[in-house]
Order: structure tokens, then C-alpha cells, then sequence
């Protein structure tokens, strides 16, 4: 998605030849280390027509492709977008196909029913067009289990770094189920690690913190893909130190990880670090919306990590995103009554002032996700 022209459909003859020639040098790249494993989604705008003009000189069976539909109460109309993703990916089929945002349960329920969008894609398997189906979500934890509970997927792409790590027991299940697990924007999302305020620089320290990220996810054997999200063929450079680590993260990791966890104890205090998140409420049981969790969380980030771009980005899609990055912001709290929805929290006192505060400290412009810009 980073390397792609827009996020519009455009005709081919739009598309500057710099940005083509990028794109292709970018999987030329790819391949050529040893990462073979391509994902793009219908929702990507030109993506995967421009991954169109490449993928076929490829030797298909060296390469994984992974497109990704969002579903659909029109299940109709599901397939016949999954077919427009093969042809503009000039595939006769693709590796892994992704029902892409399984975010609520209602999006669940128009992917599972009976003649709903799964039973779509089994056909489209049984016709050889698909080898292997999975989903992607952004979604709260609970929805993401109940999804991969129902056996009825081979994979799930979702968000787990060291900066949130909310969804282990995501994982958890999807091992239980014999599921691919495939890490979204673990990079960007896990902290635009790609622009490292100096402070996490020096707590990263001898790793940088790209490198310390994807060591301490690929640590855990339940995660099996991290995706790099390159931009030009040089971004897979910082990304393969990496390897230099993979087989000593016993040894490397945890003198980081007690830097990273000794200073977020010095600036917020040990009782909040280790108990702020016990006892929140889900967005759709907090009054006005408020996306509780997320919001600690990004404050946390900030203030003992210097994470402040990114909790600023992160915290301003809120209220502006739908059930990609649902709920609103924290300004909210000062005319709710939140004693109800924080009854079990251990910190229910001083939540609603520490949302106002965050309010304060990440507030600003409203932010679009890249798809909808």
C-alpha cells in the first residue's frame, strides 16, 4: 500500500513510469532476499493493477499472493470483486484471499452466514481460484476470536507489537486453531518505528527499534508473518538485520525489554503501568463512544516513550475512522458520567481527568486513515 500511486482506481495510462518502475524495483528487491510473500487489497486503489504489470514474469511458484475483499451484504457482489481482483492482478489464482476488515460483529455475520461472503469464496476455492482463505481486522479483540472461533479460517491478519499488545489472546486462539498469523503494519502502526524519537532510539540500544520490533514479535513461534510495508526497494535494508538476532532473542531482548518497561515505570508509576488497562470498558459500552483503551494507551506511548507523532496521528483517526479506529476522543469525558463503565477498573477514579488530559496532549486536527484520502 506504501508503494502504490493512489488510493483511487486510475486508468494504467495515469500512472507516472518513476512510480511503476519503484513499485516493480521494490518486488525485484523482494525476491532477490528472499521474501516472497506479496499482499495487496482491492481497497488499495491502484495497487494491484500496477502489481499486474509485475507479478506475471514472475515464476508463480516462488511468489505468495494475498489480495483482500472487504465483505459485503451483497455477497454477489463479493465474488464479483474478488474476480476483478484476479484480473487486474492478471493471476489465474491467488495464494491467500483475506475477507478484509472483520472489524464488528456485524461485518462477521455477513462474512459466516449461510450464502454470505464465505461461501462465495469456498467456491471460488473449489473452481481453484483461491488456495487458502483468511481474514483482517482491526477489530477489538473479543470480535477477532469469536471470528477465528468458528473454524472456518486458514489465516488471520491483524495488529499485535510491543507498543499494544492487546490482542495475544487473539493469537492465542488462532494457534489453537492452526491459523497463519500475519502481523499488519507492525512498522508504522507498531510506532512509525521508521522516524524513532532519539529517546527510543537510546532504549532500543544495541537494536534499533525496527529491528527490536520485529525480533520481539517473530520471538513469539505463534506469529509467523510481519509485513514491511516497503516503499522503495532500500526500506527491506533495516528490516533483514533482523536475521543478524532471530536466533538469540533470549539472549538480546530481555535487558530492552527491561529498559523500555524500567522507564515507563520511572514516568507513569509501576501501580499505573501494570494496572491500567484492567477493568475497561469496550467502546460500545462507554458512554459517548469513548475509546477508552486506546486513549491510555496512547498516552502512556507519549509520555514515557517520546511516541508523540504517532499517539497524535493514532489518537486524532478517532471519531473520523468508522470501525477501522472506532470511538471518540477523550474531551468527551468532562460532561459523562463514566463511574458505571469503569466499576471494575482499579484506576476508575482517575480516568475520566487522565482522558481530559490526554485530550489536551494529543488533541488537534482530525486525521484520515490513507484510504480515505
Amino acid at each position: 500500500m506504501r508503494y502504490q500511486y493512489k488510493w483511487q482506481d486510475v486508468p494504467q495510462s495515469e500512472i507516472p513510469q518513476a512510480n511503476q518502475a519503484n513499485l516493480e524495483a521494490t518486488i525485484r528487491r523482494a525476491i532477490e532476499v528472499g521474501i516472497n510473500h506479496i499482499e495487496t487489497a482491492r481497497g488499495y486503489g491502484s495497487s494491484e493493477a500496477q502489481l499486474g504489470r509485475i507479478l506475471p514474469t514472475l515464476p508463480r511458484d516462488r511468489i505468495i499472493v494475498q489480495t483482500k475483499v472487504s465483505p459485503s451484504a451483497d455477497s454477489r457482489s463479493f465474488g464479483q470483486t474478488i474476480e476483478k481482483s484476479l484480473s487486474l492482478l492478471k493471476l489465474d489464482y491467488i495464494d491467500l484471499l483475506g475477507l478484509h476488515g472483520i472489524n464488528t460483529p456485524e461485518l462477521l455475520h455477513q462474512s459466516i452466514r449461510p450464502g454470505g461472503c464465505l461461501d462465495v469464496a469456498r467456491k471460488l476455492q473449489a473452481a481453484g481460484k483461491i488456495r487458502f482463505i483468511g481474514f483482517s481486522t482491526h477489530g477489538p479483540t473479543d470480535v477477532i476470536v469469536k471470528a477465528i472461533e468458528t473454524d472456518q479460517f486458514d489465516y488471520v491478519n491483524l495488529h499485535w507489537y510491543y507498543v499494544n499488545q492487546t490482542n495475544w489472546p487473539a493469537i492465542a486462539a488462532a494457534q489453537a486453531h492452526d491459523m497463519g498469523v500475519f502481523i499488519i503494519s507492525p512498522t508504522d502502526k507498531g510506532g512509525m518505528l521508521y522516524k524513532p524519537p532519539a529517546k527510543l532510539v537510546r532504549l532500543c540500544q544495541p537494536l534499533s527499534p525496527i529491528v527490536f520490533n520485529n525480533l520481539f514479535c517473530l520471538s513469539h513461534p505463534q506469529v509467523h508473518t510481519l509485513s514491511v510495508g516497503a516503499a522503495k526497494p532500500s526500506d527491506f535494508d533495516e528490516h533483514l538485520k533482523t536475521l543478524e538476532s532471530i536466533d538469540r532473542p533470549d539472549e538480546i531482548l530481555p535487558p530492552i525489554l527491561a529498559r523500555l518497561e524500567n522507564e515507563a515505570i520511572r514516568i507513569l508509576g509501576e501501580t499505573w503501568w501494570k494496572t491500567w488497562s484492567q477493568g475497561l470498558p469496550d467502546v460500545e459500552n462507554t458512554p459517548g463512544r469513548i475509546n477508552i483503551r486506546l486513549i491510555l494507551l496512547l498516552r502512556n506511548l507519549a509520555l514515557a516513550f517520546d511516541l508523540m507523532e504517532y499517539s497524535r496521528t493514532r489518537y486524532n483517526m478517532l471519531g473520523n475512522s468508522g470501525h477501522w479506529v472506532p470511538g471518540e476522543k477523550g474531551d468527551r469525558a468532562s460532561r459523562l458520567d463514566l463511574s458505571a463503565c469503569l466499576a471494575q477498573s482499579p484506576n476508575r477514579d482517575r480516568i475520566p481527568q487522565l482522558l481530559l488530559e490526554a485530550h489536551e496532549l494529543l488533541g488537534g486536527q482530525a486525521v484520515k486513515r490513507l484510504s480515505q484520502q
